[in-house]
């Protein structure tokens, strides 16, 4: 029997939406543990369903707002320490922001699951930043997506967008992120079109 033939003893799905919320985004961010072998009434289904929505203001990448949410949860104190997880507000997604998360949420001080979803949550705002600007420049809005300065919420996230990279030198031969071809052609390529010999 093959992987695609079996039916999974366990599932998580972790599933992020993202809303333009205009200065802001708001990231809804949703875990489900689930045992697909047990959709047929033999055993509880669903072990965890599990909500944390944050708005994080895009000038400085800090949250503004949090609030957690448990649907279903395996005991009954669990949503005892929802609240807990409003400390978000005023933390930076950028360096240092998953430290601060485990500092705060690790261990007994949170649930690992709501912990899981608020340590992922930096990648997910640094995509929808860039979704919300690749928004703004399909609408006219905007001529590009990163602001005159670079794009500082994305500097040092990879090895495309480390200092002095490959994205830098690609701005410098005049690239601009959400225009031209998907994916981004080469630097020589960029170079070649923008300058031609």
């Amino acid at each position: 029997m093959t992987a695609e033939d079996q039916v999974p003893i366990h599932r998580r799905s972790i599933e992020y939406d993202a809303f333009d919320a205009g200065d802001a985004v708001t990231i809804v961010g949703r875990l489900r543990d689930t045992r697909p072998w047990a959709e047929d009434g033999s055993a509880v289904a669903t072990v965890h369903d599990m909500e944390l929505r944050v708005t994080v203001r895009t000038v400085d990448m800090t949250i503004t707002e949090a609030e957690a949410v448990m649907r279903t949860f395996p005991h009954t104190e669990c949503p005892g320490i929802v609240d807990a997880f409003a400390g978000l507000v005023g933390l930076s997604v950028t360096r240092g922001y998953t430290r601060e998360v485990q500092a705060r949420f690790g261990g007994p001080r949170g649930c690992t699951h709501l912990e899981q979803l608020a340590r992922s949550l930096g990648p997910v705002v640094i995509q929808s930043v860039t979704s919300q600007r690749a928004l703004a420049v399909s609408r006219g809005e905007a001529t590009t997506i990163i602001s005159e300065t670079g794009s500082p919420w994305a500097r040092d996230s990879c090895h495309i967008w480390a200092e002095g990279g490959v994205a830098e030198q690609k701005l410098a031969a005049g690239w601009r992120p959400g225009t031209g071809p998907y994916p981004a052609p080469t630097v020589l390529t960029i170079r070649s079109a923008n300058h031609p010999s």
